[in-house]
């Protein structure tokens, strides 16, 4: 008897242990769709640059550098856990040098960090 309440002790710490850290793969599992989203958005950006070699300044905005511009249908950043609404940009190319900022932000209020952000190659998590 009182080896089977030693291996239920046991069990039991374990998962007390485990499901804590499995969580976080899953919400970290989960980001990657944000930051793939966000990568293949830098490579349009860094394509329609490329492209038109068109100095100034462009956001996410109707009318200036959007999803249609790029590229993309309107459909094509809708993913299990990101919409296209969860991504926001701003664009700065002078001519020779090429800046971007492409915002992930959460879709839903308890995961954590609260946005990610891709500036020009570098990825940063902000609110954790």
């Amino acid at each position: 008897m009182a080896e089977l309440l030693t291996v239920i002790l046991i069990v039991g710490m374990l998962a007390a242990i485990a499901i804590p850290l499995m969580r976080g793969r899953v919400d970290s599992a989960k980001w990657s769709e944000g930051k793939a989203s966000a990568g293949t958005i830098a490579t349009a950006i860094r394509a329609w640059v490329a492209g038109y070699n068109m100095p100034g300044s462009w956001t996410n905005a109707p009318g200036s550098l959007d999803l249609k511009e790029l590229g993309f249908g309107e459909e094509d950043l809708n993913g299990v856990y990101f919409s296209k609404e969860n991504y926001t940009w701003i664009v700065d190319y002078d001519g020779e040098n090429l800046q971007y900022v492409i915002t992930v932000t959460k879709p839903v209020p308890s995961w954590k960090p609260d946005q990610v952000v891709l500036n020009t190659g570098v990825w940063q998590e902000s609110g954790i």
